[in-house]
């Protein structure tokens, strides 16, 4: 990379990265978890799952929406010697830095099915329906504000695109990148 150049990745492909390692690990934890009646029954497992389910989807998708809003409001635009980097590239980087944890959360999950059936695998595919809630809420505000959010790769900790070392997004124009708004796979 030239001087001043600097590497980007997109918000919402980092948010919505972790959407589907966590939603099909999390309902085959829950398949796997119906199928053993546990200490308080299937039935109370499931219907404490699906509560489960919608409260974390919800905290998920609404968690730290001001911040990536304020972060949004306060976006420059990126240079011409910034490097962009592809979907398919980020969506690797996330998972590798996060694949151990969700290995861990898949086995907590099919381990709880010993007491509450089911309930730890929906809490799981919750995580990851808020997740991917969230990618789509900010594909929103790309597309109200014509433009897309991208982040410094240096500056993403842990694969959290608004934690508290990003100071400000950079934009560029909607058909930028490889993805299309809300961290989606671009339609040929």
């Amino acid at each position: 990379m030239g001087r001043g150049a600097q590497s980007l990745a997109r918000v919402a492909v980092i948010v919505r990265a972790g959407a589907a390692p966590m939603w099909w690990p999390g309902l085959l934890a829950a398949a796997i978890g119906a199928l053993v009646p546990g200490l308080t029954g299937r039935r109370i497992g499931l219907l404490t799952g699906a509560a489960l389910f919608l409260v974390t989807m919800a905290v998920v998708a609404l968690a730290r929406g001001g911040r990536y809003a304020a972060l949004a409001r306060g976006a420059t635009r990126a240079g011409r010697t910034d490097f962009l980097q592809d979907r398919a590239v980020t969506a690797r980087n996330w998972r590798r830095g996060h694949r151990w944890w969700l290995l861990g959360a898949f086995l907590a999950a099919v381990a709880s099915a010993c007491v509450l059936p089911g309930a730890g695998g929906l809490l799981l595919a919750g995580a990851g329906a808020g997740l991917w809630a969230k990618a789509v809420r900010i594909g929103q505000w790309e597309r109200r504000d014509d433009a897309l959010y991208w982040v410094r790769t240096d500056r993403v900790e842990r694969g959290r695109p608004a934690g508290k070392q990003i100071e400000a997004y950079r934009t560029t124009g909607p058909v930028a990148g490889d993805a299309a708004p809300g961290g989606a796979r671009r339609s040929r």
